[in-house]
Formats: C-alpha cells, structure tokens, sequence
C-alpha cells in the first residue's frame, strides 16, 4: 500500500501536465490549425519573390554597361604650337609739319584709308613765296655782277699782253670773278630751299595705310616741332603680329626654321574659334626673356580683309610639323589613374581591356597616340568611370539606341587630315 502511493506520487504531476495539455489543444486547435496554414502560406508564396529578388539583382550585376565608343583613325595630323600675341602695324607714321605756319586746310577724313602721296594737308605758302622771290632777284643781281667781272677780265688779259697793266691787276680780277660764280652757286641754293620749303607747305601721306583721328584743326599754327604732328597713319596691309612661345618649343622651333622652310601661321580671335587671317613666320628673337622664360617671334599677313587691327590680342598657331599616318583618336577616350594614361578598347565580343597608352601632340577633340593602339581599334569616350577590365558594355549611338557592330568615328580636328579625303578646313 505504502509502495503504490509512493508510485501514484511520483507519476501524478507528469501525468497531470499531459492532461492539461491535451485539455488546450482541445479548446484551441482551430486557431493553431489557422497560425500553421498562414506560415505555410507565407514560405510558399515568399520564397520565390526573394529568389526572384536575388535572381534579378544577380542579373543587374550582369546587364551590360552603357557606353559610347568611337573608332581610331589613321590620318596626317598638323602639330602646332601656340601662343597669345597681339597685332603691331608694319609701320607707323607720325604726320609732322616740316615747316613752321598755319594750317590752312585738311584734305583726309579721320579713319580714311589714304595712298603713299596723296594731299594730307595744307599750309600757308605766302611766307616761302615771298622768300623764292628774293632768292630769285639776289641771282639776277650776282648774274650781273659775275658778266660785269668776265668783261673786264677779258679787256685785262688783252691789256697785260701789250704790257700796259701789272700782272697783279689781272690776279686780282680773276679772283673776282670766281668769286662772283660762288655766289651765284649760293644763290641758286637758296632758290632751290625756297622751292623745296613751298613743298613742304603741301603735307603728303608717305606711306599708304589709315589714317587716325587729327591731332589739330584748321586755322592753328603748326610747328615743326610738335609732339603730336597731325595726324598718325597705320600700315595694315600687310600686319604683323608679335607673340612669344615658351623655351621648351624652340629645338623644334630653331630646326624647322633653320632649314629655310616657310611656316605658317594662323591667327585667331580672343576665343580661339574664329579664324581671322593666314600668315607666315617673319622673324625669330635673338633672346630669351629671362622674367618669363619665352621667346619673341614675329608672323606677317596680307590682311587683305583687314579682320587684324592695331594692338588687337589674338590667338597664334604656328605649324612646325605634320605627323604622316598617325593614329588619332577622340581626347574625351584618354583615361587616367594610377596606373597611368591608358584607354578602354571595344573588343569584339563587347567587353573593354584596359590599354596603357603614350600619347602625342592634340588638337582640338584629337590626340595622337605614339604607342598602345592602332587604327581601327574602338574606345569608350563615355562611361568609362564604371567600367573595369572585361566589363562587358552595349555601344550607345548619339540618339540613345544601342548598337552591336556601328561605331562612331572621330571628328577631324583641326591640325588633322584624314587620308584619302580633302583637308578639313
């Protein structure tokens, strides 16, 4: 009795517990057969959208990059070196007034364009009218004496020849009238400064060109030495143009000039983009400015057109070189990093290599490049930041559609001439 109480105690909690489970099943298995119906729900209708989720973020990772590409070309490329330089007129002229009066007219508009000998001005002319007619009457009068002084030497000579005068007499005389000869020879000078100073009255324009603004008005007297003269003239046909290019430029600078080629010079406005005349290389320094550590150089231009004006700043490009059969390509493809200036080449199965690059002279959109790639060859010029080596990448046209196999090619720049075609302007 004793030993199955003992064992009635010791089964009674457990066997209590089980029934009071059982008890809540009971009263809640339609709530727990809902709470299992919903979580199986959720893992069969959930699992795929986060396998989709992770398939389409997977296949994001794999979509091909965006880019445009352009083709590299084999073309004659122009190498140019440039420089700021400002226009200086061939000559200038300061119109100044060789005699002293009043100005008594002005034959020119300001800012006409004049001739080498046309009429300038005019001054008063009565002064040196007046200064001709006495040289003239001081001639006609020396004329006399001098005609005078030959008679009597004549009748002198026959008379020492009979011994009837001293030989001193007949010295005397012919000293007389070679004096005479010398006066009329001043005479005649004097004439011909009077003559000459009547011309100076009359101002004429000693090289043709334009004239500026008049420095004095009618009615004032002039002086031969004013300042100001009258009127200033600028020759701008042909103009130079002054402008300096940094030391490092003169080796090729000095060979090409050196071996008596003509270079051409070109000359642009303040911008860059409008051309404004064609010319060549006139003079070279014989120094280096030590301040600023450049060389002077001069060009001319026939500026027929006259687009080049007195101390105008303009833009020069001075050709001293043509690369034959160079490989071109857009300066918007040239990369750079760490690893240095390198390129992002279109292969054919359209993913990107990385090529190291050595690149040449550029102009405008262009630059030449010396080593790591060939003609022909496509480079990315947009989109290059996101890419890496292998990337594969979809080729954009200009108008956003994708192509497989159409490139773009570069755009001439202007030092560049593509072969077998005509030279871009």
């Amino acid at each position: 009795m004793d030993q199955k109480s003992m064992v009635e105690k010791k089964t009674g909690p457990h066997l209590t517990r089980i029934q009071s489970f059982s008890h809540f099943i009971r009263r809640h298995w339609v709530i727990i057969v809902i709470t299992c119906v919903i979580i199986i729900a959720g893992i069969i209708f959930i699992r795929p959208i986060m396998m989709k989720f992770g398939t389409g973020k997977k296949s994001d990772n794999q979509r091909p990059q965006p880019v445009t590409a352009v083709m590299t070309n084999k073309a004659d490329f122009d190498v140019y070196l440039k420089g700021l330089g400002t226009v200086i007129p061939a000559n200038t002229v300061t119109v100044k007034s060789q005699v002293s009066g009043q100005l008594m007219s002005v034959h020119f508009k300001e800012g006409q364009h004049v001739n080498k000998g046309d009429l300038l001005a005019e001054i008063d002319p009565r002064p040196f009218q007046v200064q001709l007619m006495q040289a003239e009457g001081q001639l006609a009068r020396d004329q006399a004496f001098l005609k005078n002084a030959e008679s009597d030497l004549v009748l002198y000579k026959q008379l020492i020849a009979q011994d009837s005068i001293a030989a001193q007499q007949v010295t005397t005389q012919e000293a007389l009238v070679k004096q005479y000869r010398g006066v009329i020879e001043t005479d005649k000078g004097q004439i011909a400064n009077a003559k000459l100073q009547l011309i100076y009255a009359r101002v004429i324009a000693p090289i043709t060109g334009r004239v500026g603004l008049r420095q004095v008005d009618p009615g004032n007297m002039v002086q031969v030495n004013d300042a100001n003269g009258i009127v200033v003239i600028t020759q701008l046909q042909p103009v130079t143009v002054v402008f300096s290019l940094p030391q490092d430029n003169l080796t090729i600078l000095m060979k090409r000039w050196n071996s008596g080629e003509s270079l051409p010079v070109q000359a642009y406005d303040q911008e860059g983009k409008v051309l404004l005349a064609n010319g060549k290389l006139l003079a070279i320094d014989n120094q280096i400015d030590t301040t600023t550590g450049t060389i002077k150089l001069k060009a001319i231009f026939d500026n027929k057109d006259n687009k080049l004006f007195p101390n105008q700043f303009v833009n020069v490009r001075l050709k001293v070189d043509t690369l034959h059969d160079a490989t071109v390509m857009s300066t918007a493809a040239v990369q750079r990093g760490s690893i240095g200036t390198f390129a992002y080449v279109v292969k054919d199965d359209k993913t990107v290599t990385v090529k190291m690059l050595k690149l040449g002279p550029a102009e405008g959109d262009n630059v030449v490049v010396m080593e790591g790639l060939v003609p022909g060859e496509s480079v990315v010029t947009v989109g290059g930041d996101k890419l890496r080596e292998g990337t594969k990448v979809e080729i954009i046209t200009p108008d956003g559609k994708g192509t497989s196999g159409r490139r773009e090619k570069t755009n001439n720049a202007p030092g560049q001439k593509r072969r077998q075609s005509s030279e871009t302007k």
